[in-house]
């Protein structure tokens, strides 16, 4: 801590000082602050001690500055209004005109369609505001909001602190993407036929088990386990090899590899929503407002 910091000085006093001096009273002075004249007596006596030297000279019934208390009050008009308006005043954001750079922790499987549809709402409304796009998920998540590593996050999450803020977004299906000219499924895929397959799946603990294994307890043929939804469509592609997905994940996928196919799963898997989490620290915060508003209008825009 700062040397200045840790003196002992009640920054009110100074408040009161510039009443008296303004006043030349300390009945007057009182009376404007809404104070006991008591009260502003103590408050000049702990500022002159502060100090250490007379502030203020007896001048017939009222007072009078002395040298030492001249400089002062030449200071404290200089700094102290500046500082009562910068407490005050509330925090002014034009998102047209804000070059703030604001940093959004996405989980890769929302990465690929959250974060180009931002960018063009930011285009449109914040033209001047840049992105950080920051990797999340359910386990890292807590730990990057707290840390205030970033602003905003789309991902599950387990259990967080109170002072992580959180929204749902919405609840995602998922679903079997494949190629049909590799993978023989038939015209509905059967708990049969899926087990028969091998897969590919994304472990964010690389190791061989997916979702299906983690919530179901139900074992798979895994042939391939990756660390992220990124390339899953790459690697189906031309094979005969399944993957789960989320439903969203797959339509992004399929919108750039049209041979692919999706199937609805002979399975249910239950699971957490996707959430729009934040510190409450910024919850006035206009810039932060405004980003999780856009986030929501994309996820809206997206999800039925």
């Amino acid at each position: 801590m700062s040397e200045g910091y840790g003196r002992d000085l009640d920054l009110n006093l100074l408040r009161v000082f510039l009443v008296v001096a303004e006043q030349g009273s300390v009945t007057a002075a009182a009376s404007q602050l809404y104070l006991t004249q008591p009260a502003v007596s103590a408050a000049l006596r702990r500022l002159t001690d502060a100090v250490g030297a007379p502030l203020f000279a007896r001048q017939g019934r009222g007072l009078t500055l002395t040298g030492r208390g001249t400089r002062l009050l030449a200071a404290v008009r200089g700094h102290l209004p500046a500082l009562v308006s910068a407490a005050l005043s509330p925090a002014v954001f034009d998102p047209a005109t804000s070059d703030r750079t604001v940093r959004v922790g996405l989980s890769d499987d929302n990465e690929g369609w959250v974060l180009p549809a931002l960018l063009r709402v930011l285009a449109a409304e914040a033209p001047h505001m840049r992105v950080i796009a920051l990797p999340v998920q359910f386990r890292t998540v807590g730990d990057a909001i707290a840390s205030r590593r970033v602003d905003a996050a789309v991902t599950v999450a387990d259990e967080l602190p109170p002072s992580i803020r959180r929204r749902a977004l919405f609840f995602g299906s998922f679903v079997c993407l494949f190629d049909p000219r590799h993978a023989r499924v038939g015209r509905t895929l059967t708990e049969r036929t899926y087990f028969a397959h091998d897969h590919v799946i994304v472990s964010y603990n690389g190791d061989l088990r997916g979702v299906v294994e983690d919530v179901l307890h139900k074992a798979r043929r895994v042939r391939c386990s990756v660390s992220s939804f990124h390339h899953l469509g790459a690697i189906v592609e031309g094979t005969p090899l399944l993957a789960t997905v989320p439903a969203i994940v797959a339509a992004h996928i399929r919108a750039t590899r049209p041979k692919l196919a999706t199937a609805p799963l002979p399975l249910t898997i239950g699971g957490a929503p996707m959430e729009l989490l934040w510190s409450a620290a910024d919850d006035d915060d206009p810039a932060g407002r405004f980003l999780r508003d856009a986030i929501v209008r994309v996820v809206a825009a997206a999800v039925p």
